[in-house]
């Protein structure tokens, strides 16, 4: 019977992984970490300007020491980075430690939900260019088809494009109560 592990939540950015992550865990009275979060007041700098003065290779160093001080934990939530599960060998680390959750949405909501944010370092230059939908969504899809091999990977898969915060959270609640009881 599993009753102590970590739940991972993964995704392209704004799937809903920050914003979810501390609504299961005060619904299961577990922790919540957001890695993003904790690493920008490690480094007391934004995940852009970490990217944007140090490199993506920095930034996923940092992701990954921090992974691994974070998989020793239990009854936590933890919101990765969008790309958190395709570095290194941090998807092997994870299904070993917790229960992996992809909360899933589709270019075009995607695309909806950043086409106007500047901190998304991946796609600033597109924000900052007024580049056309089309290549927003060309670039979206080309991140997800790398990232997809591992996201898929996951323990459960739930569709955020139409589906409201609180649903998704009893899913998710639904689901972990069933893997504690196991």
């Amino acid at each position: 019977m599993i009753k102590d592990y970590v739940i991972f939540l993964t995704g392209f950015m704004t799937s809903g992984k920050s914003t979810i992550g501390p609504i299961l865990g005060n619904v299961l009275g577990w922790d919540f970490i957001d890695l993003d979060s904790v690493i920008e007041k490690q480094e007391n700098k934004s995940v852009d300007e970490i990217f944007e003065e140090n490199g993506e290779i920095y930034f996923r160093e940092k992701e990954k020491l921090l992974l691994n001080q974070i998989l020793k934990r239990k009854k936590t939530v933890v919101s990765l980075g969008g790309g958190t599960v395709s570095y290194s060998n941090n998807i092997s680390a994870i299904k070993k430690n917790g229960k992996l959750i992809y909360l899933k949405a589709k270019p075009e909501t995607i695309y909806l939900r950043i086409k106007n944010k500047t901190n998304r370092p991946l796609f600033k230059d597109l924000v900052l260019n007024n580049a056309s939908k089309d290549e927003f969504i060309k670039k979206i899809k080309e991140y997800l088809d790398m990232r997809e091999v591992f996201y898929n990977q996951a323990d459960l898969v739930i569709n955020t494009d139409n589906i409201d915060i609180g649903r998704t959270v009893d899913i998710i609640a639904n689901k972990t109560s069933k893997w504690i009881n196991e």
